[in-house]
């Protein structure tokens, strides 16, 4: 898990979000109201839901930003975190205490790190890079 994680702020504009992901090199930043997680903004989200609708880079994260977060909590082992990641179709996922609040993120590349089963953190991979519907099932 990554501990030094960048958000924004609900009221934050998409360029703000745009600029952490370019200067972080991620294609998602949460979105936090002080410290509790209430979205995550993805460069999809901002192409999809700003640039595509001819909204401005001024316009606020909470415009574009995914709403239903799936999270972990910071004892959550790495097995269930691949099993969230390929079931909800992300790369990223946010780790958060029992209040909601942003303690770190954990990504596709985290798992490969750890000692898991040898092909589960490239299942989970395949899973997340399957279009929706067509998972496969094992």
């Amino acid at each position: 898990m990554t501990q030094d994680v960048s958000c924004v702020q609900p009221s934050d504009s998409i360029k703000q979000a745009a600029q952490i992901m370019q200067s972080r090199n991620v294609g998602s930043v949460p979105v936090c109201d002080g410290k509790k997680v209430v979205g995550m903004i993805t460069d999809r989200d901002i192409t999809l839901n700003a640039v595509a609708k001819g909204k401005t880079s001024e316009t606020q994260t909470q415009e574009c930003m995914t709403q239903q977060v799936v999270s972990c909590r910071p004892d959550t082992d790495a097995h269930e975190a691949a099993d969230l990641m390929a079931r909800h179709q992300i790369r990223r996922l946010p780790v958060c205490d029992a209040s909601g609040n942003l303690v770190g993120i954990v990504a596709i590349g985290d798992l490969a790190t750890v000692d898991i089963h040898i092909n589960e953190a490239g299942d989970a991979l395949s899973q997340i890079s399957q279009p929706s519907g067509q998972q496969e099932i094992h």
